[in-house]
């Protein structure tokens, strides 16, 4: 088909020191894996990484995006009744219909346009199960459930104390007990699939401003746990078809140190080896890979392959 979205996968890479790069909902502790050692990272935090990053340009530039999915009830429609899903689509009929929504037979499809106006839509998918109006959009945009970091890493106990007291009848702060990751080189796997991207109305500048929002997002985090993390490396690994399919494009970076993989602190203590990646290039099923960094020494790295199909972009 003509006009089809690249068929995809992205590769972001980006590093964490002493912070915790997604905690458990529960506990707040790092997600980990105990049996191989390497931290983990959620499709979900990605997600919300993004999508605060297209809500933060808002603040510059006023409805720049829309945007579906908020972490607050800024944009639920005043006097709404309705939560989640159901009063974000409330608020948008109110911003583009006046709350004159069409008639029954053209319902659905209104919706649907609403839904698409959104940008976190476009990429993610979204849904509305409103009566007469329901609609089930799959992103096209998807990352792996869960990223294991490149490399290993013994988590460190933190403890620290509030100054806030810890109940209403204490007048002394509260004393926390955490872990942290001293270094983490994290990988996040993702993929675009063009037939998704159909549905979703997803765009060639919806992917440009993708990859400037994950970029972006990581350098903007200031919380407590995110400050201390930085943008390395993106990817896109783009297909020659839309049906073809690469096997281990998790493991096509891989990292080489003098050093045991949980020793390393920073960025000096490894060097990235792109083998695999350069053989993989080699296939008749990649069309091209195309990569974004700052580091002049993983440009280097990456130049010296010599390899035609690796090239760089550009970021909006």
């Amino acid at each position: 088909m003509e006009n089809l979205i690249e068929k995809s996968e992205i590769l972001f890479l980006y590093e964490s020191k002493f912070t915790i790069p997604n905690g458990d909902p529960f506990t707040g502790e790092q997600r980990y894996d105990d049996e191989t050692k390497h931290i983990l990272v959620s499709d979900v935090r990605i997600k919300r990484f993004v999508r605060d990053y297209f809500i933060d340009q808002n603040q510059i530039t006023p409805d720049k995006y829309e945007v579906f999915v908020f972490n607050d009830k800024s944009q639920i429609a005043e006097g709404s009744k309705e939560s989640g899903a159901s009063a974000r689509m409330q608020s948008l009929w109110k911003k583009y219909y006046s709350d004159k929504k069409p008639d029954k037979k053209q319902l659905p499809k209104a919706a649907l346009s609403l839904l698409q106006k959104c940008i976190d839509v476009r990429l993610f998918g979204g849904i509305s199960t409103e009566e007469g109006a329901a609609v089930n959009i799959t992103g096209p945009v998807q990352f792996a459930l869960l990223n294991p970091s490149l490399n290993k890493v013994d988590l460190r106990i933190h403890q620290n104390t509030s100054v806030f007291s810890s109940s209403a009848d204490k007048s002394r702060g509260a004393i926390g007990t955490t872990t942290v990751v001293p270094y983490a080189l994290n990988q996040i796997h993702g993929w675009i699939n063009p037939y998704s991207a159909i549905n979703s109305g997803l765009t060639q500048t919806d992917i440009n401003e993708l990859f400037a929002a994950m970029w972006n997002s990581i350098n903007n985090s200031n919380t407590r746990s995110k400050s201390n993390q930085a943008s390395v490396l993106l990817m896109q690994i783009v297909y020659s078809d839309s049906n073809d399919k690469l096997y281990g494009t998790d493991k096509l970076i891989s990292i080489n140190s003098d050093k045991e993989e949980e020793q390393i602190r920073e960025m000096d203590d490894y060097s990235l080896d792109f083998t695999k990646l350069a053989e993989k290039a080699s296939s008749n099923k990649v069309k091209e890979i195309r990569y974004y960094t700052e580091i002049p020494i993983i440009e280097k790295a990456l130049v010296d392959l010599h390899n035609q199909k690796i090239q760089p972009m550009t970021l909006i």
